[in-house]
């Protein structure tokens, strides 16, 4: 469908909103169901097992915080062991958003909660022995099921924000089309498609896998359409979407997420490991002094202040008593397997490079330097975290 109207000068995107179907169509019931179709093809399922490449001189694996979404564990297990010919020391723990997940015998999440100390929302990185959450662990699986399902409604906060044209709203749409350069008719535009989203999911509520109701569904949807409005009107839609989504991000209330502490005791009462993820975005976190086991200094979202941040946990663990445990050094890779099997031109190219054990940082001359002071490097982190798990 050509939207771009023939008048538009190379410079600006001018779309023809009248052209836009506004009745939902049997081609956007299929494109629905297929943006929540959790089954994989053959070709999908190989693009899993068969990695882009292979490292044959890494000899130790260490992956505790990474998101199979809705990939199978046999097929990631497979792509690890393809990528680490030569691993000898593993410890690989999922780490699904607010839901636990098993693999080789340990559990693991990635929880939302909020810091009352500077009443921000952060994230919690839990792992256990899988045998440990045989027996009491009621309470810690029902407030992760409270967490997801709060932290879903967001994505019906995301469309609101795209629709509404009143209140706050309405100001939320406007900073972000000012932020972004879009006109009043991406603006349109937007809000006509999310709208037809917005009933598929309402109509389709029994049928939708829940962990599919999440902000990305948007971007997902959004791709679908680009065989009919093309690339440049999709791109130009999905930069405007990313600041409305960031802006309701900002505003989510934090009332109905649980304190990190009590997630930290709660998790600690059934011998978990904790380690605080993406430290860089929450500074004061580190001056928190939660119960944790360490910290993740490098992630693709935060390799800033790698190099600091080692310096700060070495300082935090010669300051300690001699009877305390003392903090350790994580990297995550933070993968998100969903990534890897879409198509090429769906397919977000920086989450799409992360893979399951692969944190380059560990080699780093310059970063390699300030672990050795510290005396951290993977096999003493992989030993020492399997011991305090079990």
């Amino acid at each position: 469908m050509e939207l771009v109207r023939p008048d538009a000068s190379p410079q600006c995107l001018h779309v023809d909103v009248s052209k836009v179907e506004r009745e939902i169509t049997d081609e956007d019931r299929k494109r629905y169901l297929r943006i929540i179709d959790t089954s994989l093809t053959e070709e999908q399922r190989q693009s899993v097992v068969t990695p882009d490449h292979v490292y044959p001189m890494q000899a130790e694996v260490l992956a505790v915080h990474w998101h199979p979404e809705f990939v199978p564990m046999d097929l990631i297990v497979q792509r690890v062991n393809s990528m680490f010919p030569e691993a000898q020391e593993k410890l690989v723990i999922p780490t699904q958003h607010n839901v636990l997940m098993s693999l080789n015998g340990y559990s693991g999440v990635e929880v939302d909660c909020y810091s009352h100390g500077f009443n921000r929302k952060v994230q919690l990185l839990l792992h256990f022995k899988e045998e440990s959450l045989d027996k009491g662990a009621d309470v810690l699986k029902a407030m992760l099921s409270h967490t997801f399902t709060y932290r879903g409604s967001q994505l019906f906060e995301f469309m609101d924000a795209v629709l509404s044209t009143s209140g706050y709203r309405e100001e939320q749409r406007q900073k972000a089309a000012g932020k972004t350069g879009a006109g009043e008719d991406i603006v349109q535009f937007a809000a006509i498609l999310t709208g037809k989203l917005k009933t598929l999911l309402e109509e389709n509520w029994r049928e939708t896998p829940r962990e599919m109701v999440k902000n990305k569904l948007i971007r997902n949807w959004f791709d679908q359409l680009r065989g009919d409005y093309g690339d440049h009107v999709i791109e130009r839609t999905q930069l405007y979407l990313k600041q409305i989504k960031k802006q309701v991000k900002s505003t989510f209330s934090l009332k109905y997420f649980y304190r990190a502490s009590e997630v930290i005791e709660e998790a600690r009462s059934l011998g978990a490991g904790v380690v605080i993820p993406h430290p860089e975005q929450f500074w004061p976190i580190l001056l928190a002094d939660y119960d944790v086991d360490g910290y993740e200094v490098w992630n693709p979202q935060s390799r800033e202040y790698t190099e600091f941040l080692i310096t700060v946990v070495n300082k935090q663990n010669h300051s300690r008593v001699r009877s305390s445990r003392p903090l350790l050094v994580f990297m995550g890779d933070d993968c998100h397997m969903s990534e890897k099997v879409k198509e090429p031109e769906h397919q977000d190219p920086e989450k799409a490079g992360r893979q399951v054990g692969l944190q380059p940082a560990w080699d780093d001359m310059a970063i390699r330097k300030q672990l050795v002071v510290s005396g951290m490097n993977r096999v003493r982190i992989i030993n020492e975290y399997k011991d305090r798990l079990n």
